[in-house]
């Protein structure tokens, strides 16, 4: 099982996620795959991931966090013992979103987001020091980032998988380059049958 958390501003109709659904569905693993919208709220984000979630074992559960969505994919690895795929992931988004407090536009399909104080407080809270078990996670960062800093991300998750792409951008354009290390790590074969879940 995939489940894509998307970044900031971001949605279901993202590049990586559009590319990833259709891959997932092309194997006949459409039933492994879920990329929600998410909420505002990373509390409401975290509750709304958990519930999709139940009944599904660690083992057969990667986490692909984008952005945002890598913050969450670390706080929910952690808790859940599952591995995760981190793209281009914010490592203190409690202090690089409060430049953007207020009312904002969504990138996909129309409509905005208002990010209130209290979302850096809960997003604060959802903050892990240091991740453990660094194998379970796999970090794909590119040097050209112009929203993140990739050292940033090398300091976050030592001793993890990692892919550095020299250049490209925070939405990694190049993503079908490594599409298929995030599906092998992800335990996703092209040649295995789907896996009851």
């Amino acid at each position: 099982m995939i489940l894509y958390l998307h970044g900031f501003r971001s949605s279901p109709r993202s590049f990586k996620a559009q590319l990833m659904a259709a891959h997932m569905h092309a194997m006949g693993r459409g039933q492994d795959w879920a990329c929600p919208q998410l909420p505002i709220s990373p509390t409401a984000t975290i509750v709304d991931a958990q519930r999709l979630l139940v009944g599904i074992a660690p083992e057969d559960l990667t986490i692909v966090g984008s952005s945002l969505g890598g913050y969450y994919a670390t706080y929910l690895a952690e808790r859940l013992g599952c591995r995760a795929v981190l793209l281009n992931p914010a490592t203190r988004p409690y202090l690089d979103l409060h430049k953007w407090l207020g009312e904002h536009p969504l990138w996909h399909g129309g409509g905005t987001v208002v990010v209130e104080p209290y979302h850096l407080d809960e997003l604060r809270a959802l903050e892990v020091p240091a991740v453990t078990r660094p194998e379970r996670y796999y970090l794909v960062a590119a040097t050209g980032d112009e929203t993140l800093d990739y050292r940033d991300m090398l300091a976050k998750y030592p001793g993890a998988k990692l892919t550095l792409i020299e250049g490209s951008d925070h939405g990694i354009s190049d993503f079908p380059k490594y599409l298929d290390d995030v599906l092998r790590f992800a335990g996703i074969d092209d040649s295995a049958p789907a896996a009851a879940v």
